[in-house]
């Protein structure tokens, strides 16, 4: 159960990021198990009301280099940011490594949303 809650919160978040990006044929998603949640992506999309997509994308699953060495070896050239064109040397985890100085301002920013 808690497998399905997971991949679901992940599921809304990429549509929700997808909405964003209109008139793009493609879109890649670097998450930690990339390799497992990508399976069936659009057709558990297709299941919810609630979860949509634009026609047409191609999604491009990765996994960032700091989880893919803890990963099956298949893994690895199936979903190494070193192997998908266009990605550059990026390592998937820009987000993660702010987080810290993040934290600093955050409470300058929680007085500027509508509801506390």
């Amino acid at each position: 159960m808690w497998i399905f809650f997971r991949q679901i919160n992940i599921d809304y978040a990429i549509c929700q990021a997808l909405k964003y990006i209109e008139g793009t044929e493609a879109a890649s998603v670097i998450y930690d198990i990339c390799c497992e949640w990508s399976w069936h992506f659009k057709e558990r999309v297709s299941r919810y009301n609630f979860l949509s997509i634009l026609d047409g994308i191609k999604i491009i699953p990765a996994v960032g280099k700091f989880h893919l060495g803890a990963h099956i070896k298949e893994c690895f050239y199936k979903f190494s940011l070193n192997f998908i064109e266009g990605a550059g040397q990026v390592d998937g985890k820009i987000m993660e490594t702010l987080w810290s100085i993040l934290n600093k301002v955050s409470g300058m920013m929680r007085s500027m949303l509508k509801y506390h």
